[in-house]
Formats: structure tokens, sequence, C-alpha cells
């Protein structure tokens, strides 16, 4: 039986409608997240004018405040589908207090983060850094841990923020911070306006200085923009709900183990690497470097598509559900071929942005043709577990994640990298090829958890 024609011109006009919804959301999203990147930028080229020391200093300290970082932006990430959802049912008196119990989870994050990073002594020992550099890196993180828990803030007023698709104020934001960032920096490297020179160590404390610039500013946009008159968020009086709080951070740690699992492998990846030369390691980090930011655009999207299935599911719309999932892939999918055919024709050039070693430059550029094959395996699996935020099914999914990526992606890639067990050892290419295995297992496992869910839907159209 065919298709009434009117039916299918409304079909077509609602996935034109979502697909410029999805991309006015994520857009911004990604715009901010390439913003806060920068700032990592910033502080690597700014301490590396002082000294080799300093640059060091800052760049194992990152190594350790960012994964921490990353936890914590999984951790309140789905704060973002549970109010997306309230305010598709309508149910727009649940706002102020769920936001009250993501508030509490976001003081106890940043507190926890804050201590975490004021007791590294142990893990500096264990990791055998340079006992000159390890003051330093200590120094640095003290001064950091004073933001913790502003941006812990930050990211929960992004999840309010995303929840009714204003992505803009965390763009603008982010370039303020990134903006300040500069001049902070210098004064404090530095010691310039009175202030004592502290070199790379001056990089944390601006930094922390920054994370309480954009906390206040998300604060005042959410307080008094008219983007959020009919949903303004109320401060006062606070309501505590034990059973939501405990759901939202039962919801939101799989996402950040999710997360950790995958910075984790890169890091013993990186680790194992760094025993090969410095041409090597450089190589390696140039290529994950550049193939990270590409990943934020996907990123953006499955973000966007959290809160838009979210939203969908409030309604009990299925319909739109399925147009936002749908679109949301068909972007995502453009992306990762977009991705593959630019790291495949460009593979020579890219190194160049970064050095002028050939070596590296060669290792490199064959190096990110691994990389081309796994950019449509990443765009899938990042979307589909974008979409399970939607649904709020985060358990599932974590699991899978860690089959994936350590059941899977690792161990193939140590065999092929380091052992003869398969082939002659590969070196890095191996490990690539673990990682290609590893996001196309979570891949496929991810989108026949979707494909599930999409059929056992509690509401029918």
């Amino acid at each position: 039986m065919s298709v009434p024609q009117s039916t299918s011109a409304a079909n077509a006009a609602a996935r034109r409608q979502e697909l410029r919804t999805q991309l006015q959301v994520a857009l911004p999203i990604f715009g901010g997240q390439l913003a806060q990147s920068a700032n990592g930028f910033v502080d690597t080229v700014m301490a590396g004018q002082v000294s080799a020391l300093d640059l060091a200093a800052v760049a194992v300290g990152a190594s350790i405040w960012v994964p921490i970082f990353l936890f914590m932006t999984g951790l309140l990430m789905s704060a973002t589908s549970v109010l997306s959802r309230n305010l598709g049912a309508g149910a727009k008196e649940r706002i102020s207090p769920i936001m009250h119990q993501v508030l509490y989870l976001c003081a106890v994050t940043g507190l926890v983060a804050f201590v975490l990073l004021r007791s590294t002594e142990p893990l500096l020992v264990w990791m055998d850094v340079d006992a000159a550099m390890q003051p330093m890196v200590r120094d640095y993180l003290k001064g950091l841990s004073w933001g913790m828990p502003a941006i812990a803030i930050v990211l929960g007023l992004r999840s309010y923020s995303e929840s009714m698709s204003h992505t803009r104020p965390v763009l603008w934001i982010s370039v303020i911070g990134l903006l300040a960032n500069i001049p902070i920096n210098y004064t404090l490297i530095y010691g310039k306006l009175g202030f004592p020179a502290l070199g790379g160590v001056g990089c944390g404390w601006a930094t922390a200085a920054v994370m309480w610039l954009m906390c206040i500013l998300m604060l005042l946009y959410v307080l008094f923009d008219k983007a959020y008159a009919n949903q303004r968020l109320r401060f006062w009086p606070l309501e505590f709900e034990w059973p939501t709080l405990r759901y939202l951070f039962t919801l939101g740690l799989p996402v950040g183990m999710v997360i950790f699992f995958e910075v984790s492998i890169f890091s013993v990846i990186a680790l194992l690497i760094s025993q090969s030369g410095a041409e090597v390691v450089a190589g390696h980090q140039l290529s994950l470097n550049f193939t990270s930011l590409i990943f934020m655009l996907p990123l953006s999207f499955a973000l966007a598509a959290t809160a838009r299935i979210a939203n969908a599911r409030g309604r009990e719309d299925i319909d739109g559900l399925r147009i936002s999932i749908r679109v949301a892939f068909q972007i995502t999918l453009c992306i990762g071929v977009s991705a593959a055919i630019l790291l495949v024709v460009f593979r020579h050039g890219i190194p160049h942005i970064y050095t002028d070693n050939p070596e590296v430059i060669a290792l490199a550029s064959y190096l990110l043709l691994f990389a081309a094959l796994y950019q449509i395996s990443d765009a899938i699996q990042v979307t589909a577990n974008g979409c399970l935020r939607g649904f709020e099914d985060t358990k599932v999914p974590m699991l899978m994640g860690l089959i994936a990526y350590w059941g899977i992606g690792f161990p193939i890639g140590y065999c092929l990298a380091v052992t003869d067990l398969l082939v002659p050892a590969m070196g890095p290419s191996g490990f690539w090829l673990g990682l290609f295995a590893g996001l196309t297992s979570a891949a496929i496992l991810l989108g026949l958890r979707l494909r599930w869910r999409l059929q056992h839907l509690p509401f029918s159209s």
C-alpha cells in the first residue's frame, strides 16, 4: 500500500525541521568544545615559552586533571535527558527541583575533584615523575583545584541550558573564557600587576580563575536572559529529593565510566609507545590530537540528539523520536565519511600543522590512514551512545563500552603492536588497528542496543 503524498510531504518537512534544530543545537556545542580545548593549547604554548621544565610540568598536570574533568562531564551529562524528558512532558514545575539535585551533585563532585587534585603526591611518585618536576606539578594542580567546584556548576547549568536547546550561551562563555585565559596566564606566569612570577604553575591558577569567570557568567545568563523567561530556574528555596539525586547519580556514573574507559585506553597506549623513541611518540600524539578535534563534531551532534530524543519521549511522540534518531545518524555518518576522506587525502599535509620533523611527519601520515579506518565506526558509536542517553539507558552501554575497548580493542591492539602472535609486531600501527576493532565493536553493540530500545518503547504511536 502506497504512502499518501500528504503524509510523505509532512514527514519530509519534519525531517528538514529536525535537521535545522539539531544543527542549531549542535554547532554551538562544537564551538564551545573547541574553545575549551584551545585553553589547553594556550597553556602549553605559554608555559613552553618559559622553559622545557615548565612545559613538561603543565603537560603532566593536564594528564591528571583532564581525565577527572572528563569523568565529571560524563557524570553530569545525563541530567540533560532527565530535564528534556520533563520539559517534553510539560512538567515544567519539576525543572527547578531536578536542577536543585543536579547542583547538589555538582557541589559534591566539585569538592571531590578539589580534594583529589590536592592529594596527587603518591600518584606522581607511582608515575615516576622527575623529582625536580614534582613540586611544580603539585603546585600547578593545587592552583587549578580551586576551579573544580566552579566548573562542576558550569557543567550542571550546561545540562539545564541544553535541555531547552539553548546552546549558544555555552559557546560564547567558552570563547570569553579562552580570551580571558591569555592575559591571566601572562600576568601570573611572568609576575605582572604585582603578582609573583609563577611560571608554569601560573597556568593552573589562571585556569581556576577562568573556571570561576565562566561559572559567574553562566549563572548570570541563566538568571537574567530572556531566553529562559518561560522556564526560569528558581534557586530558592532549595529542595532536597534523595530518590531524584540517587537516580541522577546512577544514571550519570556509567557515562563517566565509559569516558574513563576510553581515556584510559589511550593513556595506556601512550605509555606503551613511550619507550619507542621521541619521534614515534610525537607521531602518535600528533595523529591522536588531530583526530580528537575531529571527534568533537559527531560528539556535539550526539549531545544534541540526547536532548531531542528525551524531549520526544516526554511528549510520547514516537514519530518525532524516530525522526530525531534518523537525522542524528544521517548527520554523523556524513561527518564520519567526510572525516575519513579528509584524513586520506590530506594525511601528508596535516602533520605540517604541528611539526617540521620529517620522521614525525612520515609516521603521522602513515598513522592517519589507520585513523581514517575508524571514523565511520566512531561516528556511529558516539551517536548510538547519545541516543541511548536520551532513553536514560546508561548501564548496559557502559558494559558494552568496557567489552569493546578493553575486552576486544586493547587485546587485539597489544597483540598486533607488541607481540608476534598474529603477525610480526607492527608497532604503533597495531594499536591503531586495535582502536579500529574496539570502536567498530562498540558501534555494533550500541547499535544493537538502540535497535532493541526502539522495539520496546513504553508507548506507541
